[in-house]
């Protein structure tokens, strides 16, 4: 226990540890799922469901032709789609035809995916029709030899699907030109595949399930490689800690997510995605999360219980006039992960839906989850919570030696979800892992007497003032308090006299916003060398398509 100090905070119910070895695969977690819910709603889309017989029936066909294009087992597929219903029938056919999923992000540049194809060695992409320009650009430099291609409207039946193909190819002018003469259609691909036999594959625990790539928010993108063992850990991990607020779903209402954070982000691929297939739950995509006013329209449609999201995603529904129009009445679980949620979105969201955000944490290299708050607690805490089950934490002064209880460090995490290593990079591997499988986050911390963790900041975002170390996170906690301030990002900018100074980059909720109403909010709640140098206002701030918010952009000069 003493080792484990943050097992008291554990709510009744939920085990210490959990059993790792409860399937054989993802495959096999799937292939159950499939036999146990056939009939029930896997996925919702524009009004179209899809049950997991249909995921079953149309994941099997697309694995039978994948491998009828010979590839051999562990060849990697990329697949690079938004939250669409081709996305979960295309991981399940990756996985059950015996290869590996490398998650794409569809936003990426032609440079940026030609690193990530030739990088991963993908012989094989899944994408969708609104990108293809951008493969175009870059597909002679890849190992890429086939090429599914998605659209929009694919899997939403023949007038449905007709239409939105016509609004988004002619309307809206979504798809820009592009040449791929010998891409197969997805529905083509399927097609084909049902006139095959799946060929069995025996796929183990320690094969490799997803390559999932760093955001590259530290520089270039490097391969996560998580086994099929890391993966399923991570879901029944989640599944455990989510349960006692899961229990209070009523009987006859199939617990239900949204999922507005990408699939291709390995938080909604773990948490919503795999978690909901586990449970029979049903997952309400959501193509664009950036569109508030589309969000709202759809989610005011369902009921729902789970809703994984980032601080960015809380704070525009929270601020939307149309917030009303939805019912947030059976709301269960708000989790809050990606980045750190504020306390002033935890309080607005908290005043609107009467449903708390749970913060937890976790990275690529950790399958995500590696901590949470405790489902069941009212209040925002301001910490990423506890360690899960069978996972542990330290932190670790720069020798990696663990330091004591209430010292700042960097935060090294040891469970059975950590990545098994970079992906052909051993270097870059060496960096991070130390003797007994623990993974260095790279992210600084402190813990508490009662175990409890906060992130203070990322090592490289600290800023140094006056040789005092200001921790970016804490300037903008304090300065989205104060009252007009839609969100903020704090850097560290150069100055003579004191190496480095605090910036402040603000976007206004209140068009009267002043900088000296920021300046005196900040006097009154950050010492002096903390308090931002130099405030600049924007309409908006750099961020990845997840929504965190890149600091590394506003560091480059205009």
């Amino acid at each position: 226990m003493n080792d484990r100090p943050w097992l008291q905070a554990y709510p009744e119910g939920v085990p210490a540890d959990i059993d790792t070895h409860a399937y054989d695969s993802l495959v096999a977690l799937l292939e159950e799922s499939f036999r146990q819910y056939g009939p029930k709603t896997a996925f919702s889309f524009m009004g179209k469901e899809l049950s997991y017989a249909d995921l079953d029936q149309q994941s099997r066909a697309l694995a039978a032709y994948l491998q009828s294009l010979g590839l051999a087992r562990g060849d990697r597929v990329a697949i690079m789609l938004p939250n669409v219903l081709q996305y979960p029938i295309s991981v399940a056919a990756v996985l059950r035809a015996g290869y590996v999923v490398v998650n794409v992000n569809p936003l990426y540049t032609a440079r940026e995916l030609q690193h990530q194809l030739s990088d991963s060695g993908a012989k094989a992409i899944v994408i969708i029709e609104n990108f293809a320009a951008t493969l175009e650009q870059c597909l002679k430099q890849t190992p890429v030899e086939h090429v599914v291609l998605c659209a929009m409207g694919d899997r939403l039946g023949l007038l449905k699907g007709a239409i939105v193909n016509h609004v988004v190819r002619k309307v809206k002018n979504l798809v820009p030109p592009f040449q791929l003469p010998h891409a197969v259609r997805f529905n083509q691909a399927l097609a084909q595949g049902r006139a095959l036999t799946l060929q069995p594959v025996s796929t183990g625990l320690d094969d490799i399930a997803v390559l999932q790539y760093t955001g590259g928010t530290t520089g270039v993108s490097k391969g996560a490689v998580l086994l099929h063992r890391q993966v399923i850990a991570n879901v029944i991990q989640s599944e455990a800690w989510n349960s006692p607020v899961m229990q209070r779903i009523p009987a006859h209402e199939q617990p239900t997510n949204v999922c507005a954070l990408p699939l291709y982000h390995i938080f909604a691929f773990t948490v919503n995605m795999m978690l909901s297939l586990r449970t029979g739950g049903k997952s309400i995509l959501i193509p664009n999360p950036r569109d508030i006013p589309a969000v709202l329209k759809e989610l005011s449609k369902h009921v729902f219980h789970s809703f994984p999201a980032v601080n960015t995603l809380f704070n525009a529904l929270a601020n939307h006039p149309d917030f009303g129009t939805v019912n947030w009445g059976n709301l269960k679980v708000s989790l809050g992960g990606g980045m750190a949620v504020q306390a002033a979105v935890a309080k607005l969201w908290l005043e609107k839906t009467g449903c708390p955000i749970c913060e937890g944490y976790g990275l690529s290299e950790t399958s995500p989850s590696a901590s949470c708050n405790p489902t069941l607690t009212r209040e925002f805490s301001g910490t990423i919570g506890v360690p899960i089950p069978s996972t542990r934490f330290r932190i670790i002064d720069d020798l990696g030696q663990p330091l004591p209880v209430g010292e700042a460090g960097e935060i090294a995490i040891q469970g059975p979800q950590v990545m098994a290593g970079y992906w052909q990079r051993p270097d870059e591997t060496a960096k991070v892992m130390l003797p007994g499988g623990w993974f260095r986050t790279g992210d600084i911390g402190v813990m508490d007497e009662r175990g409890y963790f906060k992130i203070v900041d990322r090592k490289k975002d600290m800023i140094l003032v006056s040789g005092f170390n200001v921790y970016p996170n804490e300037v903008e906690e304090v300065a989205s308090s104060c009252p007009g301030v839609l969100e903020c990002a704090a850097i560290g900018i150069p100055d003579a006299e004191a190496g480095e100074a605090v910036k402040l980059v603000v976007v206004k909720k209140d068009p009267t916003l002043t900088e000296e109403h920021i300046r005196a909010h900040c006097r009154q709640n950050l010492t002096g060398y903390k308090q931002p140098r130099v405030i600049e206002f924007r309409t908006e701030l750099p961020k990845t398509p997840v929504g965190k918010i890149l600091r590394r952009e506003l560091r480059q000069p205009a």
